[in-house]
């Protein structure tokens, strides 16, 4: 079975079971009595999800150049809030967007080219900037966190381009699989075992969130006809990992949010975290 053929099979099971979703949601979010107090903040939400949802399946109806669209477009709004709070200096952004942009490519049309060669000349120019400025002071913390930038948002979005029907299954997953670990928290996570926060950088994420987001998971890979121990590991990774990752990196920033654009969210940061990471252990599991 052809790629192509592969993905709109894919799209066939995707579309309504993202659909139904998002109608079950949209009716659960509009009869929400007053005195819930996150009724608003979920209304937004779920206004997003629903402008979101089409954008992300038909960029994949698209094939490839879609595929290319999809990645190239969320890195440069990723490493754009990246970089602020990073406090990275305009070199280190504008070496960041053209990763974004040139990495996506790539893999598109020439995915033999990432290599260790290209590996090699991105290290060199993430320390670039620094080192063409002189930077004694900052110069090794901001080739650190460039190439952490790097890994972290261009390098795992190629995933959205050579994985090609997995990057399909594994981004819905995801998707629900938030939802499935918010759920899990808010039903299990009061007391108990699976109470105890995962890690001190998000107190509010708990063992109870982890299995919601696997039952989620797992449930909806099934569901589309794509489960296999390696995408549902990689996007069970994506959602008990991602949301910590950026949580340490908007600790350290002192910020709640990486922006403020997108209602319900935040930043695309806030939104695509469990992507990235899910989409990067992916890459690592088909390889």
């Amino acid at each position: 079975m052809t790629a192509a053929l592969a993905t709109t099979e894919l799209l066939a099971r995707a579309v309504p079971v993202v659909g139904g979703a998002l109608g079950l949601g949209g009716v659960a979010v509009a009869t929400l009595p007053a005195r819930v107090r996150l009724r608003a903040e979920l209304r937004r939400r779920w206004r997003t999800w629903a402008l979101a949802a089409p954008l992300f399946l038909g960029a994949f109806l698209a094939g490839p150049p879609g595929a290319f669209g999809l990645a190239a477009g969320l890195g440069v709004v990723a490493v754009a809030e990246y970089a602020r709070l990073a406090e990275l200096g305009r070199g280190e952004w504008a070496m960041l967007t053209g990763a974004a942009l040139l990495l996506p490519l790539l893999a598109w049309r020439a995915p033999e080219r990432l290599g260790l060669q290209a590996a090699a000349l991105l290290l060199l120019a993430a320390a670039l900037p620094a080192l063409l400025g002189g930077d004694a002071e900052r110069g090794f913390t901001r080739a650190g966190r460039t190439v952490f930038g790097l890994l972290w948002i261009p390098v795992a979005l190629c995933g959205l381009v050579l994985l090609g029907p997995a990057a399909l299954a594994v981004g819905v997953a995801v998707s629900f699989g938030d939802v499935g670990a918010w759920c899990g928290g808010t039903a299990l996570g009061r007391r108990g075992r699976l109470a105890r926060p995962l890690s001190p950088l998000s107190p509010a994420k708990t063992w109870a969130g982890v299995v919601g987001a696997a039952a989620a998971t797992g449930a909806v890979l099934a569901a589309l006809g794509a489960w296999s121990p390696g995408l549902w590991a990689a996007a069970l990774g994506g959602c008990v990992f991602g949301d910590l990752l950026e949580s340490m990196v908007k600790r350290e920033a002192g910020v709640k949010d990486a922006g403020s654009w997108l209602p319900g969210f935040g930043g695309l940061l806030d939104r695509i975290d469990s992507l990235l990471v899910a989409l990067a252990l992916a890459l690592v599991v088909a390889a």
